[in-house]
């Protein structure tokens, strides 16, 4: 049976139900502590990032950040505006928790490239589009080599090795490497849209 087309769908489903199961408690708590340190801006964040075959979709996380503006009305800095409860959960990655509903969806699966900002799309070289063959995921082979401490070449690279040697030991693998980062505390995505510096093609 092959498990890049089938078993590895069903993995996916089973483990965020599991997930979401088992990690309900967690996620009221969080959501309850967002409300109160966001206030008004709200629990959830939203934004359309690329799937599979370039397909966009609404990826969700927690909100670690609050909407608060300067003077003119613009939104102040990152760091200003992140909470400490924020930091807190992209310590732990627990911000990605939310995304179970994507892979319960069938946007993303739990192993897979990162879904990167839809503005890079057109930036990207023949060889890097290749990382849409498969569907994105919540952690992936280039977040357990270095996440966001690793330059965008070298990280396409790893994604590009995750596509062309996608099998069920290599995903057993990444998510074994995903919970040992966890646990220390080092994540394994950080907010990459914050993170990482901005990504302006190949040139």
């Amino acid at each position: 049976m092959n498990y890049r087309n089938f078993l590895k769908r069903i993995l996916d489903i089973g483990l965020s139900l599991t997930g979401l199961l088992l990690l309900s408690p967690v996620i009221i708590i969080v959501s309850i502590g967002l409300l109160i340190y966001n206030r008004r801006s709200g629990v959830f964040f939203f934004q359309d990032r690329p799937g599979k075959d370039e397909k966009i979709f609404k990826l969700v996380k927690f909100k670690t950040m609050n909407d608060r503006k300067d003077i003119y009305g613009n939104l102040l800095p990152t760091i200003e505006r992140t909470t400490p409860l924020g930091r807190m959960l992209r310590k732990y990655s627990l911000d990605e928790l939310p995304q179970l509903i994507n892979v319960v969806k069938g946007d993303m699966s739990i192993i897979g490239p990162r879904p990167l900002l839809v503005q890079y799309l057109p930036l990207y070289n023949d060889e890097q589009k290749r990382r849409h063959l498969v569907k994105p995921g919540i952690t992936g082979w280039a977040q357990v080599n270095g996440r966001n401490a690793i330059a965008w070449s070298k990280k396409f690279e790893l994604d590009i090795y995750y596509v062309d040697n996608l099998s069920l030991f290599l995903d057993l693998k990444i998510i074994y490497l995903t919970l040992i980062k966890v646990v220390k505390g080092s994540g394994v995505n950080s907010s990459d849209s914050n993170t990482m510096p901005t990504f302006n093609g190949n040139n």
